[in-house]
């Protein structure tokens, strides 16, 4: 039988050892935490001024002189991301149905190997896929080729955010509509998919969350334009493209607006990191 000064004794071991892993979370968290902080406080603090309607209306300016703004950039990403997001949906969606609901067919294996494959790639071998494949063939840059190669980079994030979540619904769900005599196809597409919408609207957030701040496979493919541009076969700017322009050039007003571009572009993925996580919960 354990005595109460050694039971004591334990208890207060047990808290001091809580107290030390408390802290130890405590430090990583804020180690994990504090590059965001002084990346978002330093973009507030440097390109906050920069950001107002002419910003976002206005084409850029001459190289150098002040004012004009990044409408071109701010339309192409949205056309871009749109585009992408229909082949990360189309693909991602149907290669995470397959991998979830036909387990035993003999291309899942060849399936998982391609989405894994896939996921390691660079963003800027992709680039150079694209360019070779697309590009190329076209004959110039274009928005199309640029969303091809952030669709492809969505593709293995939203396979693998479907094939989760559809594991997720109950079997029964499945035999339910399988016993009422509907096939399997439509059993996925009219119970099992509805079921699982809101994970899978997560995974569609977060990878578009994680390729719109993607330079690298844009330089390869939509390659830039100063005009706003709603043409999917024509060369068309983004948000990073202009990024990586203004902070690489010499002149202290394009720094400038590369510093609010980085400021709106970090505060659209944090919204959509958002919408992502209400979208998890709504769908529980």
């Amino acid at each position: 039988m354990t005595s109460p000064r050694k039971s004591s004794s334990l208890s207060g071991g047990r808290k001091s050892k809580n107290a030390l892993m408390g802290v130890l979370v405590a430090l990583g968290t804020a180690l994990v935490v504090a590059p965001l902080i002084l990346i978002f406080g330093f973009l507030l603090i440097k390109g906050l001024g920069a950001l107002n309607l002419d910003f976002i209306l206005k084409t850029p300016a001459p190289e150098g002189e002040a004012g004009g703004g990044w409408a071109n950039a701010i339309s192409g990403s949205l056309m871009i991301l749109g585009m992408a997001a229909v082949l990360g949906v189309v693909v991602g969606v149907a290669g995470g149905i397959f991998l979830a609901e036909y387990p035993r067919h003999r291309l899942m294996p060849t399936i998982r190997m391609l989405s894994d494959v896939l996921s390691g790639i660079p963003a800027i071998v992709m680039g150079l896929v694209v360019y070779a494949l697309v590009v190329r063939p076209m004959g110039h840059f274009s928005a199309f080729a640029g969303s091809v190669a952030l669709g492809l980079l969505m593709v293995p994030i939203v396979v693998r955010t479907t094939e989760e979540v559809l594991k997720l619904v109950p079997l029964s769900v499945r035999e339910a509509g399988l016993a009422l005599g509907l096939p399997q196809w439509k059993v996925i597409l009219s119970i099992v998919l509805p079921a699982a919408g809101g994970g899978i609207i997560t995974g569609l957030l977060l990878a578009l969350a994680r390729v719109a701040g993607e330079a690298a496979p844009l330089l390869f493919t939509s390659f830039g334009s100063n005009l706003v541009n709603f043409n999917p076969l024509s060369p068309t700017s983004a948000l990073p493209l202009e990024i990586y322009k203004g902070a690489t050039s010499a002149y202290d007003e394009n720094q400038r607006l590369a510093q609010a571009g980085a400021l709106l572009l970090i505060t659209l993925i944090f919204v959509a990191s958002l919408l992502a996580r209400y979208a998890n919960r709504a769908g529980k």
